[in-house]
């Protein structure tokens, strides 16, 4: 009886994932589901799509999670207003994939950009969010030149070799395949989330309500300079836990996801 009930938690956990649409108000999200326990919600880095979690979502299924991931306006099902657009509107479409859930509350993780959106959730509906993950969070400030280097990665017009430089020295640590990441853009989504960004007063959603927040570093990352390790937590006091993944860069889901996953296992486990 024993071996039985192994094999049926096994097979729960690695279950195929599913696809539904949430219906968000003047948006529908297509979101991707798969686990079973405590809820997760992923959101991707900008003009990326949820696709990037792959192997990160399996793992955390595999941990005992539920997992689920919604793709940004513009990108597979994802469809809605695009134009004129702030933070508060894509956190009121994450918040409509948790509610659709039964209203968590979830630890919501965002990676880069999608920390923004993450923490927008967490100010614009507390109720909803019992904990912040923040994946390769950039810094208040970093060299323009990132800025322009993923603007030139969106330009698929752009020379490969060219693009690749601009993806290594944005995202990837020295010695790690950035080949990967030559696809899977979309430059529409990524102005309209610039346009969003403008959009949007800082200090709206800066200090993420009051959820606690584990804040994942990448030791490589360049949007992350030094002296900025512990820039949030100097701020924002013991709601903030850091934990710095070395050999990684921007793309950190990408490069180190058993890092991430054993990172985000161990801090839900104090919740």
């Amino acid at each position: 009886m024993t071996n039985l009930l192994l094999q049926f938690a096994v097979a729960s956990a690695t279950d195929a994932p599913t696809r539904h649409l949430v219906d968000a108000g003047v948006a529908r999200i297509d979101v991707i589901a798969e686990g079973r326990g405590p809820l997760i919600v992923l959101i991707p880095s900008t003009g990326r799509g949820s696709s990037d979690f792959d192997v990160l979502a399996v793992e955390l299924a595999n941990e005992g999670y539920r997992v689920l991931r919604p793709q940004p306006r513009g990108i597979d099902g994802s469809v809605g207003p695009m134009e004129g657009v702030s933070f508060h509107d894509f956190a009121n479409d994450i918040a409509s994939v948790i509610r659709d859930e039964g209203g968590g509350p979830a630890v919501v993780a965002g990676h880069a950009y999608g920390n923004w959106i993450a923490r927008t959730v967490a100010a614009d509906h507390p109720e909803l969010v019992r904990g912040l993950v923040l994946i390769a969070p950039g810094a208040k400030k970093w060299p323009r030149e990132l800025s322009d280097a993923i603007m030139t990665i969106n330009d698929a017009s752009a020379p490969t070799s060219m693009r690749l430089k601009a993806l290594e020295l944005a995202f990837f640590a020295p010695g790690n395949d950035a080949s990967s990441w030559l696809e899977g853009w979309h430059a529409r989504v990524t102005e309209s989330q610039r346009v969003a960004r403008q959009n949007t007063q800082t200090d709206s959603w800066w200090t993420a309500g009051k959820a606690p927040i584990l804040e994942l570093q990448a030791e490589n990352d360049p949007f992350r300079p030094p002296g900025t390790t512990d820039e949030l937590a100097k701020e924002l006091g013991d709601r903030v836990a850091v934990v710095v993944v070395p050999n990684a860069s921007h793309a950190l889901p990408a490069e180190k996801p058993a890092a991430v996953v054993q990172a985000i296992s161990a801090w839900m486990r104090k919740l």
